[in-house]
């Protein structure tokens, strides 16, 4: 199976909790792991090797361009590598026909199996909505979407590459980023949705993008997630690793890091 992330060394332990989830969960399975990255070091990746099952997970380094997004508006929150899961089809081999991005900030609780094998047909991605009816009516107006199309979180992509590969135009979204830079609230997903919300297969978030807002949203327990939820997204500011954290989801990070030391 083919997974996709973006990150710098800010998130490398998020990485390896994240992955150590991800083969845990799904123990019939080998993954190719591929690291979009502008700066990561050997030294990273063999501290990341330490800590998960080598025999169940091939990470392979993937360098982006030096300048790649160089002008999109970025934050300490929305760090530049956030794009390059836009571009994903451009650096990745071209023998891969599709991939499954995850954030680092997830926990994997369950088989990811049939996300992976959703059909994708004519749509760039699945993906999953937060939002409800009256957000989704307002991020229509606010990014000009499809009437119908779903505003999405993009912690959780099945990319469809040989579509995106030879219909994606780079021209296109950097005009998009251009034209509506002051709108971009959430850049990179405002972008994919603003972009291609009539491409985007729609996926359960209860089930493969929970999050502490749906959890309370549905009057749910952690035991109603577990038995659930394959995937709990920690999105926001809101993380379980920080001491600030307030939720219930993070007995689920608890339990997938207590067994992985601490990276220096």
């Amino acid at each position: 199976m083919n997974i996709l992330v973006t990150l710098n060394r800010g998130y490398l332990y998020q990485l390896c909790v994240m992955l150590s989830s991800l083969i845990k969960s799904n123990p019939d399975t080998e993954f190719d792991v591929y690291v979009m990255n502008a700066s990561l070091t050997e030294a990273d990746f063999e501290a990341v090797r330490q800590r998960i099952p080598a025999d169940k997970c091939r990470l392979i380094d993937i360098k982006t361009g030096e300048n790649e997004f160089a002008d999109a508006p970025i934050t300490d929150r929305y760090p530049r590598e956030m794009y390059f899961r836009i571009f994903a089809a451009k650096y990745l081999p071209e023998n891969l026909d599709r991939i499954l991005y995850l954030d680092p900030d997830i926990v994997v609780l369950g088989s990811v199996k049939e996300l992976y094998e959703t059909r994708l047909d004519s749509y760039y991605y699945a993906a999953a909505s937060h939002v409800n009816e009256v957000m989704r009516m307002i991020n229509k107006i606010r990014l000009g979407m499809d009437d119908e199309g779903p505003y999405i979180n993009s912690g959780v992509m099945l990319m469809n590459l040989d579509l995106l590969r030879s219909s994606q135009s780079e021209d296109e979204v950097y005009d998009y980023i251009r034209q509506n830079e002051k709108l971009l609230i959430l850049p990179d997903q405002d972008v994919l949705s603003g972009l291609y919300s009539d491409k985007i297969y729609p996926l359960e978030p209860l089930r493969y993008n929970m999050t502490e807002r749906l959890m309370v949203y549905h009057m749910m327990t952690p035991e109603n997630v577990r038995n659930i939820s394959a995937i709990v997204h920690y999105i926001g500011r809101n993380k379980p690793w920080k001491d600030s954290y307030i939720g219930k989801l993070g007995v689920f990070y608890e339990e997938a890091s207590k067994d992985i030391p601490p990276i220096e």
